[in-house]
């Protein structure tokens, strides 16, 4: 059994490279978000500073990329809020199936992120536009929620993979 989990583990970088590109991905639209709210806030009060109209819509847009992008990667971490008060009374068989169990609800509602978010993007949100650039459509409002479920998909598969690897392969061994 041991070297199906030494063969699934050779899979880790993908899981590194994703996580990562996820991150830069987030730390992009920070750096995207700053400067926008920069520039709008002091072309509010310099005159030849540019406040564009269209400044609001895309840092909330960049925002809630982050959002959800952002929880994706807490996933990996394993930094999301979590009821631990009674896990140093409970046996640790049962508070690894607890984990299982909480991780397969999350990977539950990953694939309905990915589901009914891209129903959303590619139906509601792709009907309407943006009020201030009516070139350019709300499918990219509502893209992340889907982005997000796919990147959550891989973490949590991840996530329940090493829970399983801990029942099946002792630490000595590893």
């Amino acid at each position: 059994m041991s070297g199906f989990f030494e063969k699934a583990d050779k899979i880790k970088p993908a899981f590194d490279i994703t996580y990562k590109i996820v991150l830069i991905i987030c730390k992009v639209l920070l750096i995207v978000d700053i400067l926008i709210t920069t520039m709008s806030v002091i072309g509010r009060y310099i005159p030849f500073i540019p406040d564009p109209a269209w400044s609001e819509e895309i840092v909330l847009t960049c925002m809630s990329y982050m959002a959800v992008l952002a929880a994706a990667l807490a996933i990996r971490r394993g930094a999301h809020i979590r009821m631990t008060a009674f896990d140093r009374y409970l046996p640790k068989g049962l508070l690894l199936f607890l984990d299982i169990l909480a991780d397969l609800c999350v990977l539950g509602l990953a694939v309905i992120m990915i589901v009914v978010g891209w129903k959303y993007a590619s139906g509601l949100g792709a009907k309407g536009t943006y009020v201030s650039m009516p070139k350019v459509s709300r499918f990219w409002m509502y893209f992340p929620v889907p982005v997000a479920g796919v990147a959550m998909v891989l973490f949590e598969i991840e996530t329940i993979y090493s829970h399983i690897r801990k029942i099946f392969v002792k630490e000595e061994e590893a």
